[in-house]
């Protein structure tokens, strides 16, 4: 059982003591847990350094598939896309659809725009409609305020958009908002939005201090937060794939106009069915975290936002649409992502910084667009399936193929394993069951061979 006591300054062990620690209190068999923690620390001792200052209270790393899906053909532009993902199918999935768009187009992009959004949160018993009308000498006031801290990002052309003062005391009393747009270039910009935004809070409250229309009988602003927003509506990505009913092909019966149908119903009803659209949607992340992920930005971020944005309309729907008319399919998506291709992780991590070179070292809008592209590409891999031959054909055969790995099958036990359940079920039991019934048949093979060469001499 677990160590139930609590201990202090875990934080400052060393990374030896903490191993330790966790191997005397919650190790059911510690040599093993010891093995299985030093077996992922990488040889490189630096580069462990490294890593393990990513997070704290580091103790092994976490290892997950680097894989990569080719042949996108985006505005284009050839790419070989990496992804990390530990879900069978999905780099194959991704991988089938952009061959099958590269033959047809390929995915067509256009980025929307690119603001980022801040927010000051504070609370104050004053005449709002006084201090909105003191909102364009509050902002010349603010950004001059912050010009040192923004310096550098003007001079890379971002830096502070607008800011906005809100009215929000008909939800919460007293409680007003100043709501601040952003440009953050190839920076995801999250450490330099709430430094701006932190010091806008200061320069707010001095504001209303020694302003004369404001400063009387209004108490003090009460600033509750200052923090940047993941919800980014305005930072926003177009993608679409396009073609004739003929050029989509045939699908057993249907040909491309039947395909083309049934594909736009399976998207309607996603639009219309939450219980659909989150299971849709996810399809959609399955591609875009995986190339999120690989490039060292924030997934959790990405998703907190690309789920808010499918609900922005007040019920949850799918983030891709469908349109067929005139013997044409159009498959499309506007998807916001907030990206960085410098700063944090994407260029500390070493696999991240290679991810953007094999990219070809993007810019923040130009990794919008292949992010958005995969994303899409998952998502009429999954669809596509479903219509036809049903999802499971693909999953089964890398289910297998997991199965096998688990029970240690040779390369030519999987051969004939592969080869025994063309069109059957797969099922733990059921790949046990022919390994065993093959090992067994192998080893009286193996016996008759020896007897017979033993006769022979």
């Amino acid at each position: 059982m677990p160590d139930k006591k609590l201990i202090a300054g875990f934080s400052k062990w060393p990374k030896a003591k903490k191993i330790q620690w966790l191997l005397e209190s919650h190790a059911t068999n510690p040599g093993e847990m010891n093995r299985d923690l030093e077996r992922f620390w990488h040889p490189d001792q630096e580069l462990q350094r490294i890593i393990d200052g990513f997070s704290e209270n580091t103790i092994s790393n976490y290892i997950l598939p680097y894989g990569i899906a080719p042949n996108f053909l985006i505005d284009g532009r050839n790419y070989a896309i990496p992804m990390v993902i530990e879900e069978s199918s999905v780099v194959a999935a991704a991988s089938s659809a952009a061959k099958f768009w590269a033959d047809r187009g390929g995915f067509h992009t256009q980025v929307i725009d690119t603001q980022k959004v801040g927010q000051v949160h504070f609370f104050w018993k004053g005449d709002f409609k006084k201090l909105k009308s003191q909102e364009a000498e509050l902002k010349n006031t603010l950004i001059k305020q912050v010009a040192s801290l923004t310096a550098n990002m003007r001079r890379r052309g971002g830096g502070v958009l607008d800011l906005e003062l809100l009215d929000l005391s008909g939800l919460e009393p007293d409680y007003y908002q100043l709501r601040v747009t952003f440009e953050t270039c190839d920076s995801m910009g999250a450490n330099f939005i709430n430094s701006v935004l932190e010091a806008f809070a200061e320069g707010l409250k001095q504001f209303i201090a020694d302003h004369p229309l404001l400063s009387k009988n209004a108490g003090e602003v009460d600033v509750l937060m200052s923090i940047l927003s993941n919800y980014t509506p305005e930072c926003l990505v177009s993608v679409w794939v396009e073609c004739s009913f003929e050029a989509l092909g045939k699908y057993g019966t249907m040909d491309g106009a039947a395909f083309a149908e049934r594909f736009a119903k399976a998207v309607r009803v996603a639009q219309i069915d939450p219980y659909r659209a989150t299971t849709h949607n996810k399809g959609i992340f399955n591609g875009i975290d995986a190339v999120v992920l690989a490039t060292g930005n924030d997934f959790r971020a990405i998703e907190a936002c690309g789920h808010a944005y499918a609900a922005r309309d007040g019920q949850y729907r799918s983030l891709s649409t469908c349109e067929i008319a005139d013997d044409h399919f159009r498959f499309s998506m506007e998807f916001p992502l907030a990206l960085g291709t410098v700063g944090g992780l994407t260029k500390l991590h070493p696999l991240a910084k290679r991810t953007l070179e094999i990219l070809g070292n993007p810019s923040a809008r130009e990794l919008m667009s292949i992010i958005a592209s995969v994303g899409l590409a998952q998502n009429f891999a999954a669809v596509r399936s479903l219509v036809t031959t049903g999802i499971q054909q693909g999953h089964m055969k890398l289910h297998l193929m997991n199965i096998l790995n688990h029970l240690g099958a040779t390369e030519l036990e999987t051969t004939a394993a592969e080869a025994f359940f063309s069109g059957k079920t797969v099922s733990h039991s059921a790949v046990q069951r022919f390994l065993e019934g093959w090992r067994e048949a192998a080893q009286v093979s193996q016996g008759l061979v020896m007897a017979i060469k033993k006769d022979n001499r």
